[in-house]
């Protein structure tokens, strides 16, 4: 019911990529701390080697600025570096002035930004909290006297009236952006990269964007990436394909579809859309990279890959390369069948190794969905760890691969150096705007002698915002390298620790507080199983399942008393092909409904004696049941009602989580959920119903829209414990 063809098995190093997808933390890490059984010598070295880097930049950075000296001012663990993000994040998604007022009074409003002024020195750091300092005063006005400069302009803008306030604090937010952002658009960001270029600097550019939501965004992408593409070619020169700037590329900008599910959608329109672009990128001899998602996108990824790859119109250039996650479990065995495709299609391949950036979104879907694992790691170290055993295996077959390895920390750059032995055949990258004091240590003749390439992004502030939250939570949480780097309070054993040790010091090496998907709720109930629709394992597991399911047929009927009732059946149809009978149908009459109803009244008595921990345990094995059988209620679930397989997976795990609501088999109480609900609209009630524990707890969201504009919406419930309480809104 999945698939019209019978998908082709893999070959055996593709099967091993997809085996790994959620494997078990422990196995994974002893299996690529396997791979850095390294002397201890050699340990020592690279340690060594980094606390050399480490010094050297705090000696190097005294007076100077740029990001790293903001992210030590402004600390996300300090009450303005909590305002800073949350305003930077939510100035994205407010398209009225009115809110975005409010939001600025909201989180400017409390911080201390006073403080922070003249406090570093940076002029970076002071021009952007000028800003902030001076919006806060506005914001603050009249709470005090006070009788100075800054009250005095505070007075002077707040006659300037909001406009001015909310243009104070995106300027502030520019001048971050354009730490981070090379340029407004290629041109610019060209002009601006030259005097880096002529220290010995490569670029890779990123147009910004967060992908296409329809055919209109994928075509702007499209003529963006074109547009850059060409504007690099006429500037590169006399420079080869490794000196040469590149660009990297988001498949999920090209199309709007970019999913495991859309594969006939991605090769019928976005594989001839990427070629395009990477023939374009061949004709100019310069670097196309393909960027590095989220995990459930791999696969499709890679099979992008591989067809670009063996194409013979691209044969005979080297600059078709991708990013990968060292987050990732799978990473490793990746790296074992890219260089098994290098050596098929005959080229080498740029790869560069980031250690990820999306690892909150994969927790979070992962628990949401209920899925076996994660596909990522739970410990940053065993990250670390994994980036290593990579950078080993990449290094290792350079005749495949241009390694570039994409890092901020200095022991990784130091175990980098050791692993390689020589200084031939890779680079090293950093992000524009930050790392610019380590790799100075790094690049030159006076350094290492190493390339480095700056990873560029390029595009409006509009573009900016979502890339530039990512990369302040990223680095500036205390935990974060770039900040222990340049903050001289943090000790440098700390810094230059040896990942390898830690982890292999550690009892579990799975993080102990972030629990496996299945047991996010706690002792207080299993989380309800879901199905990852995006591994192909699983697939085709649910898909024989269905198969089977659907040709039994169904046929439903009354059942009183543990009989079924027969009668006059009637055809149930496909809702998607009325040709197809799905099976049959009798319907109850009143007789038999006034029947059912007494017999059930007779055994509620029997059912209330029945103690509480055996009612639960009936209602476990009922939701064991149902997850058990998910292929066969999916399949009906898909031929009754017509629903595609992500409602299907929904359906019957909305159906498992009621029973799984059982009361507890210790106390014999049960869960906390509202039972019964009233929604009044203008003091006329709408609605009085029972609610249960699988229903939403939100009310709010189910009635506002039957409310007019200007009306309040009450809701008033009682739950299961016999608390009640009620809350109202305007709509507006």
């Amino acid at each position: 019911m999945i698939f019209e063809q019978p998908p082709t098995d893999p070959d055996p190093l593709r099967a091993e990529v997809q085996r790994h997808y959620r494997i078990d933390e422990e196995a994974c890490v002893d299996t690529l701390l396997g791979q850095l059984e390294l002397p201890r010598e050699q340990h020592d070295e690279i340690e060594a080697h980094a606390r050399r880097l480490v010094a050297a930049v705090r000696a190097g950075r005294i007076g100077k600025g740029g990001i790293d000296a903001f992210m030590l001012e402004y600390e996300l663990s300090s009450e303005e570096g909590i305002a800073l993000m949350c305003l930077a994040e939510a100035l994205l998604r407010v398209p009225d002035s009115e809110t975005v007022d409010k939001l600025i009074r909201d989180k400017l409003g409390s911080g201390d930004w006073d403080e922070h002024l003249g406090h570093s020195k940076s002029p970076f750091v002071n021009a952007s909290t000028w800003g902030l300092m001076l919006t806060g005063r506005v914001i603050k006005f009249g709470t005090g006297k006070e009788r100075n400069l800054r009250s005095t302009l505070g007075r002077l803008v707040s006659r300037s009236g909001e406009p001015f306030i909310r243009q104070a604090v995106r300027q502030a937010m520019n001048i971050m952006g354009r730490q981070f952002v090379l340029g407004r658009d290629i041109d610019e960001a060209q002009k601006r990269a030259r005097g880096m270029e002529k220290l010995g600097y490569r670029y890779s550019y990123d147009m910004l964007g967060e992908g296409a939501r329809t055919e209109a965004d994928a075509k702007r992408y499209y003529d963006s990436y074109a547009n850059a593409i060409r504007r690099i070619g006429a500037q590169v020169g006399e420079r080869g394909l490794l000196e040469a700037p590149g660009i990297s590329v988001k498949l999920t900008a090209l199309h709007p579809r970019f999913e495991f599910a859309q594969a006939d959608q991605i090769e019928a329109k976005l594989l001839p859309r990427t070629k395009e672009l990477a023939l374009m990128a061949k004709e100019h001899n310069i670097g196309f990279n393909i960027d590095a998602e989220e995990a459930e996108r791999l696969e499709p990824t890679l099979d992008v890959l591989e067809a670009l790859a063996m194409d013979p119109d691209l044969a005979g250039w080297d600059g078709l390369g991708i990013a990968i996650q060292a987050y990732q479990k799978r990473t490793l065995p990746l790296i074992d069948w890219m260089a098994d495709l290098g050596r098929r299609a005959r080229r080498r391949f740029p790869v560069r190794l980031v250690k990820g950036a999306y690892w909150d979104t994969e927790v979070k879907l992962a628990q949401q969905k209920g899925l076996e694992d994660y596909p990522v790691f739970t410990r940053k170290s065993n990250t670390d760890v994994s980036y290593l055993a990579c950078a080993r295996r990449l290094l290792a077959n350079r005749d495949v691969f241009y390694p570039q390895f994409a890092t901020h920390n200095a022991h990784t750059v130091a175990a980098v150096c050791s692993f390689a032995g020589d200084r031939d055949g890779f680079e090293f990258q950093r992000l524009h705007g930050m790392g610019e004091a380590l790799y100075n240590q790094v690049l030159g003749e006076d350094g290492l002698g190493i390339p480095v390439r700056i990873y560029a992004p390029v595009g409006s502030h509009e573009d900016l915002l979502p890339y530039l939250v990512r990369r302040l939570l990223e680095n500036g949480a205390n935990s974060s390298f770039v900040n222990r780097l340049v903050d001289d309070r943090a000790p440098i054993d700390e810094i230059v620790s040896d990942p390898i040790d830690w982890v292999r010091s550690l009892e579990n090496r799975r993080h102990g507080r972030i629990p496996l998907p299945r047991d996010l709720l706690g002792k207080e109930r299993v989380n309800s199983r879901g199905i990852d629709l995006s591994d192909i394992n699983v697939l085709r597991e649910i898909d024989a399942g269905m198969d089977a399911a659907a040709k039994d047929g169904w046929h439903c009927a009354p059942i009183i008393s543990g009989k079924v009732a027969y009668g006059e059946a009637q055809p149930v149809l496909d809702p998607c092909d009325h040709r197809r009978q799905v099976g049959t149908l009798v319907n109850a009459t009143q007789e038999q409904c006034d029947r059912a109803m007494a017999i059930a009244g007779k055994a509620q008595p029997g059912w209330d004696a029945t103690p509480a921990h055996d009612r639960a345990a009936m209602l476990e094995r009922t939701a064991d049941i149902l997850e058990r059988d998910m292929a066969r209620f999916m399949a009906i679930a898909s031929r009754e009602a017509g629903k595609n397989l992500i409602d299907g997976v929904a359906e019957v795990r909305a159906l498992i989580s009621h029973p799984m609501e059982a009361p507890d088999e210790e106390s014999g109480q049960p869960g906390h959920f509202i039972e019964e609900v009233t929604a009044e609209i203008g003091g006329e009630t709408i609605l009085h119903a029972h609610w249960g524990p699988s229903i939403s707890p939100n009310p709010l969201i189910e009635f506002s829209a039957e409310a007019e504009a200007g009306e309040n919406l009450r809701i008033s419930y009682t739950d299961n414990q016999g608390e009640t309480d009620s809350y109202e809104m305007e709509i507006s």
